[in-house]
């Protein structure tokens, strides 16, 4: 299957690197190019691509108030949006996730970790830069340890030993494949548990999950 992309960045040179790198893979194609927010959300809207690639800052309307509007909480039928960025703000990183993307990199990120992290979200998992996962869901325990919050409802299920142990590699921002080999199971074997943790949780992708471990005090040690 070939993944459809739409590159919303305001910069040429960025979206024309970023369709060298992604348009030559065998199971891509750049189906549409913006320079601002709205004209990407319109096209967004029109062309259903599989995963739309945005920056933070750009012109009319930012990466951030256009991923709300694809792939925010109220939107019946969700795309999958990738925010690409050169800024390094755990503003922007929280605002992105909560607001429905499925993907945080920076800008300066490898050409193959740019692949995957499109390859995930088409898949409908998740990839964030190294550089700021932990670093942005470990934010979340101390806040919720100094700051007094409504106590969340418990999942519809409670989680098995197993589950709660992928969710704690989870948290710390292992890949499938990492879990799979710690934990002695098979590739499918960890899907599988991710899935039954998304239904209990409700969530809706691998960060919701990490950023549940976090807020909940279960993320276990590093």
């Amino acid at each position: 299957m070939t993944i459809r992309l739409l590159l919303a960045d305001d910069q040429d040179m960025i979206r024309t690197a970023f369709r060298m790198i992604l348009g030559t893979q065998p199971d891509m194609e750049v189906v549409a190019e913006a320079a601002d927010g709205e004209d990407a959300v319109e096209q967004a809207r029109r062309l259903r691509p599989d995963v739309c690639l945005l920056d933070v800052r750009m012109p009319k309307l930012d990466g951030l108030e256009a991923t709300r509007l694809l792939a925010g909480p109220g939107v019946r039928d969700p795309l999958n949006v990738l925010i690409v960025t050169t800024f390094d703000l755990d503003e922007y990183v929280y605002r992105a996730l909560r607001q429905g993307a499925c993907g945080f990199l920076l800008k300066d990120t490898s050409p193959t970790l740019l692949v995957e992290a499109v390859r995930a979200a088409a898949a409908g998992t998740t990839l964030i830069s190294p550089a700021v996962t932990v670093r942005l869901l470990a934010h979340l325990a101390p806040r919720r340890a100094t700051t007094p919050a409504e106590p969340e409802a418990p999942p519809v299920e409670p989680l098995t030993e197993r589950e709660r142990a992928v969710v704690q590699l989870v948290a710390h921002g292992h890949t499938n494949d990492e879990i799979a080999r710690q934990l002695y199971v098979t590739l499918s074997t960890v899907k599988t548990h991710l899935a039954n943790v998304q239904r209990k949780l409700a969530a809706r992708n691998r960060v919701e999950i990490a950023a549940w471990a976090w807020r909940n005090g279960v993320c276990g040690p590093r």
